[in-house]
């Protein structure tokens, strides 16, 4: 019978041994980029909590395009490729209908409930199908646009079976009234009793941010210009860095706040991880998108850029108009402050003039690399890299030299698929000889170089009166 051997081993009895190898790596763990929280208000949607939705599935449907839903609208545009949810609100009122029987004496038979709290209109139309005698459908409509249709067999019990069709409805919920049974009589675009908007306070904010904790994104934004919710936004980030969770923020007022006061507010976050667009109050084509809504989008472009890209210079695709626009001077006085300035470039075109967050001021442990986004995403990239590929290995390889070694080269295939994807200059993982490693704890550690952009180029032209070419 063939039994295991451990490599180098030699066995007393003849016979065959077998022992099991790997053959090349782990895999790496990867970049994850594209990824944006927004929280915002609605007329519908779930509350206070996170749904994730990519920009082929739209955020519509379920939250509609009124209230500040045009956050994630500006967010998508930026190129992300998910969006993490959340309606800030409590509380409110869903909009509700009863219909009624067919009968000559007409008794209410079915309350339908909107799902979710708001002001969003609805009206409904159970009829006959048009290509089926023996199938009714009901319609429910928002404006003028079809919003969800079930179909239900016609027949003796149409309530019954209506009732059980809304079991699978994803918007609307039904409720038999007092024991009703029989067909249902036909409605036509019957409007629903409204419902009623749900508060949004600093509470609600706090609460909303609370219910994306569990989700990894790469930059958060909210949809207002009140700084209060701007602290709340920033000692978010803040708390979730200390839980692993590597994220910045945007934030912007609009310019109806004094240039010094915003500026102030900047300087006031001094963070690697807070951004605030100074001059937020621009066009699209005539529209205007100004505070959150440009915090929105330049928080988009952040997530979706990869960290070997830098944002400064980058156009503001669609931007025509900027209403906002700085002098020299003051474009100087506010990046000093640590304000994202948006400026125009020779032909006119919006664009971010230096990609900076509103750190001023480093701690200790920082060097002035952390006042860039390229830097501080690629090295936020960094950790958050070699934290999942050293979280792979957590019970899985023994505390003595060959696991520590195991643990190390991991890491340093990190370094190296960064160093190849032009985010580093170079890296050393290696095992730390300050802190001896012991019972089930060890230390190792991670040196790099990031990459930086050229971002200022000092041009020197050297002339001479004569006219003669010298060798």
């Amino acid at each position: 019978m063939a039994g295991t051997f451990i490599a180098g081993e030699t066995k007393i009895r003849p016979g065959t041994y077998f022992n099991i190898q790997k053959v090349g790596d782990n895999q790496i763990a990867g970049a994850s980029d594209g990824v944006v929280a927004i929280f915002f208000k609605a007329d519908f949607g779930p509350l206070a909590q996170a749904i994730e939705i990519t920009p082929s599935e739209g955020y519509e449907k379920l939250f509609g395009t009124a209230g500040t839903t045009n956050a994630i609208r500006e967010a998508i545009k930026a190129g992300v490729t998910k969006c993490v949810c959340v309606r800030v609100g409590k509380g409110g009122t869903q909009a509700t209908i009863t219909i009624k029987t067919a009968a000559e004496e007409q008794v209410e038979a079915l309350k339908i409930t909107a799902k979710y709290p708001g002001e969003k209109d609805f009206a409904i139309t159970v009829r006959e199908k048009l290509s089926d005698s023996k199938t009714k459908e009901c319609i429910i409509y928002s404006g003028a646009k079809e919003f969800e249709k079930l179909e239900f067999p016609a027949g003796d019990d149409e309530v019954k079976s209506l009732n059980q069709a809304f079991i699978n409805s994803r918007y609307f919920t039904s409720e038999v009234m007092a024991s009703a049974t029989g067909i249902l009589a036909d409605v036509s675009e019957e409007v629903f009793t409204p419902g009623t908007a749900p508060t949004a306070t600093n509470t609600e904010y706090s609460d909303a941010f609370v219910a994306a904790e569990a989700y990894r994104f790469n930059c958060v934004c909210v949809d207002t210009e009140d700084t209060a919710v701007h602290q709340l936004l920033a000692s978010f980030v803040d708390r979730i860095f200390n839980a692993g969770q590597l994220a910045m923020a945007v934030v912007a007022e609009k310019k109806n706040v004094a240039l010094t006061e915003r500026m102030a507010h900047a300087a006031a976050f001094n963070s690697e991880k807070m951004h605030y667009v100074l001059n937020a109050s621009a066009e699209i084509s005539g529209e205007l998108v100004e505070g959150y809504l440009v915090a929105a989008r330049i928080a988009g472009m952040i997530a979706a850029t990869a960290s070997n890209k830098s944002l400064t210079h980058t156009v503001m695709e669609g931007y025509t108009k900027l209403n906002d626009a700085l002098t020299p001077m003051e474009i100087s006085t506010a990046e000093q402050k640590g304000c994202l300035v948006l400026s125009t470039n020779t032909n006119g075109q919006i664009w971010i003039d230096s990609a900076i967050n509103t750190l001023v001021s480093p701690a200790d442990n920082q060097d002035d690399g952390w006042k860039k986004i390229r830097r501080t995403k690629t090295r936020y990239e960094l950790i958050t890299r070699c934290n999942d590929q050293a979280d792979a290995l957590i019970g899985k390889v023994d505390n003595d030299v060959n696991g520590r070694a195991t643990v190390v080269s991991q890491l340093q295939s990190v370094i190296n698929a960064m160093i190849n994807e032009g985010k580093l200059v170079s890296g050393t993982a290696s095992e730390n000889t300050t802190y001896p490693s012991d019972g089930d704890y060890a230390y190792c550690d991670i040196e790099v170089i990031d990459k930086d952009s050229i971002e200022h180029l000092y041009l020197t032209y050297k002339f001479q009166f004569s006219s003669r070419v010298t060798e």
